[in-house]
């Protein structure tokens, strides 16, 4: 269900209306070697996804001008967007539609990554995230982070 970036375009599409997260999420995708970009809310991302087909779309939920439940609405509903692979990242992850995976904020960098290492097969991500020992360990592989121990 993951798309191909276009030739020479971006991996990742991150959909957030706070430009702190928004940019966080986006330098954190690129230090497992992803291209990524950002846009505010759902009109731009679906004016983004006009020019651009990413791996991946990152989205927030609650967001003005459009919310992240209406872009994925309109990304279903597009025969060339709906096939592309959406990750909520929400602080209301309850509210994410079923069927599409979620990370809740605040966000655990390993899962970004590791969505981004699965979902992302235009770049490197794989490759960088072994040079640079950022592999994350799977569900399966050793004890919880300390504050997913905590959460149990």
């Amino acid at each position: 269900m993951s798309g191909r970036a276009t030739k020479g375009g971006v991996c990742v599409l991150v959909v957030d209306d706070e430009e702190d997260i928004r940019e966080t999420l986006r330098e954190a995708i690129e230090l497992v070697g992803c291209t990524a970009a950002g846009a505010a809310n759902g009109a731009e991302a679906m004016a983004f996804l006009e020019a651009e087909r990413p791996c991946l779309v990152i989205l927030d939920l609650l967001m003005p001008v459009m919310t992240g439940l209406e872009t994925i609405a309109a990304m279903r509903r597009d025969p060339a967007l709906r096939e592309l692979s959406v990750l909520v990242s929400s602080s209301a992850p309850s509210r994410a539609p079923a069927g599409v995976p979620v990370l809740p904020k605040p966000i655990d960098i390993q899962r970004l990554w590791s969505h981004v290492r699965e979902s992302c097969r235009c770049g490197s991500a794989r490759r960088h995230t072994r040079e640079r020992g950022l592999h994350p360990p799977l569900a399966t592989e050793g004890p919880a982070p300390a504050g997913e121990r905590d959460a149990r």
